[in-house]
């Protein structure tokens, strides 16, 4: 069946740039799906292997704002072991920013302040008292090294001085008449101001930055899960050997893991055979209803395990996939909060044999080899081999006349192989004959012991029949 293309190779159609609208073959599904991405819904997608499951999952991720929180974990100088979480928005982190921007503001001259602390600073010479450039170890007048001090105590011997100070710590008497600190930091070639208010409030942001970020604002709105321990799911407590013993351990706070239920927050979180969790989706299921979750030490015998943050968001969408025979390995409560929040969606396997379809089917095409980036564009023919190789696999699997199949991760194996032929052939274009030859040498193992046997029975029966080789002797 020809289908009357209108390009000549793959490099004429243009992929879209949405990749919901990368995903063939399931319309209903992906207009759930960005109504999923717009008001934040669960879904369970119910499919065979290799119909786009994790594609979907990774596409509603595309479709979602950037972060605006940054989560954080606080020392707790009273009980170190229960340390506080800290949610910061973009326009908190902004002002604190700001203010310690304004905070180091006050930038003068090595003219301005008093002249040991210019010495001191690099800035003037003890010798002549002229200034310079801090980055010019000796004056440019005297020759003078600026490291040593102007001690004329000992004829021999100039006492070395720490060179070059970054700061210099002094006080002042306030227009109050009392004494304050006051600080000076050298900046490039000049001084900054920090006076006994500045101090104070610059003291009060460091204590504030004890703490460790645990979810970023610069990150990923897509986790997989798929397969994950418990300790990935949920997060953990790192183990010391000192126990976070002051002055010999590690502090508590700083041992704090994530887990991918946290690192999702604002994000998707995709679980592809969502049913190999287990008994983890009973906590599962709690942190999409709580939308947080603690993060305690998880192995009772880790110096950890007596550690727990309280409340860490984890206020995710969960795009969970299972095929259709793990249904009933899903708990019930789970289900209830998908569907409670969110839709289950049974994915398509096949779509009719149509002009419109092939051409999706040429899509597809040209989305796999741009993705893989090192086979060449398909001719039209060569599309049309596919599309007919999509035919033999619908019937093939789902037993579905004159329709394609719509488990493209079996045509895209095709695809990847006809193009390496291509290459070792040094053919510009993927033609119909690199498809064919594809097809041939692609059969899965099963198909391939069909073809030599008869089916994989006797396949099995003739390796269990088989007589012993060489000098083999019989066991008596």
């Amino acid at each position: 069946m020809t289908y009357s293309f209108d390009f000549e190779t793959t490099a004429e159609i243009q992929v879209p740039r949405d990749p919901l609208d990368q995903v063939i073959g399931q319309e209903e599904c992906v207009k759930i799906a960005k109504l999923a991405a717009a008001q934040k819904r669960h879904l369970l997608l119910v499919a065979p292997p290799g119909t786009g499951k994790s594609m979907i999952a990774q596409a509603i991720a595309f479709h979602l704002p950037k972060p605006s929180e940054e989560i954080s974990v606080v020392h707790n100088p009273e009980n170190p072991e229960r340390p506080f979480c800290e949610v910061r928005t973009l326009a908190q982190a902004a002002n604190d920013k700001k203010l310690e921007n304004k905070l180091r503001a006050r930038l003068v001259t090595p003219k301005e302040v008093p002249s040991f602390v210019a010495e001191r600073l690099g800035f003037r010479c003890a010798h002549c008292g002229v200034l310079s450039k801090a980055s010019e170890r000796a004056c440019p007048k005297c020759g003078w090294d600026k490291s040593l001090s102007n001690d004329y105590s000992s004829v021999f011997v100039q006492a070395p001085r720490n060179p070059h100070a970054n700061r210099v710590h002094t006080t002042r008497l306030s227009e109050n008449g009392r004494e304050e600190v006051v600080v000076y930091e050298r900046s490039g070639e000049r001084v900054r101001v920090l006076d006994q208010k500045t101090l104070e409030q610059l003291e009060s942001l460091k204590k504030k930055g004890l703490r460790k970020v645990i979810v970023p604002f610069n990150r990923k709105t897509f986790v997989t899960a798929t397969g994950a321990s418990e300790t990935e799911l949920l997060g953990d407590v790192r183990h010391d050997p000192y126990g976070g013993a002051a002055g010999v351990g590690t502090l508590p706070y700083s041992r704090v893991v994530p887990g991918a239920i946290h690192e999702a927050h604002q994000g998707v979180l995709f679980i592809d055979e969502v049913s190999t969790l287990g008994f983890m989706q009973r906590f599962l299921f709690t942190a999409m209803q709580e939308k947080k979750y603690s993060i305690a030490g998880r192995n009772p015998q880790s110096a950890g395990a007596s550690v727990r943050v309280d409340d860490v968001p984890c206020d995710f969408i969960l795009i969970a996939a299972s095929n259709i025979n793990d249904l009933q390995n899903i708990l019930p409560p789970l289900r209830s909060r998908i569907i409670g929040n969110g839709y289950e969606v049974l994915l398509e396997t096949t779509m009719p044999a149509t002009r419109e379809n092939a051409l999706k089917i040429a899509q597809f095409t040209a989305q796999e080899i741009r993705k893989d980036g090192r086979i060449p564009h398909a001719s039209a023919a060569a599309v049309e081999a596919l599309a007919e190789e999509a035919k033999r696999k619908a019937k093939l699997f789902d037993g579905v006349e004159n329709a394609f199949t719509l488990r493209l991760r079996e045509l895209s194996g095709v695809i990847r192989l006809a193009g390496d032929l291509a290459k070792a052939n040094n053919s510009k274009l993927i033609e119909p004959e690199f498809v064919r030859l594809a097809v041939k040498r692609g059969k899965n193992i099963e198909e391939q012991l069909k073809d030599k046997y008869g089916s994989v029975w006797r396949a099995g029966a003739s390796e269990l029949t088989k007589e012993p080789r060489g000098d083999a002797k019989e066991i008596t």
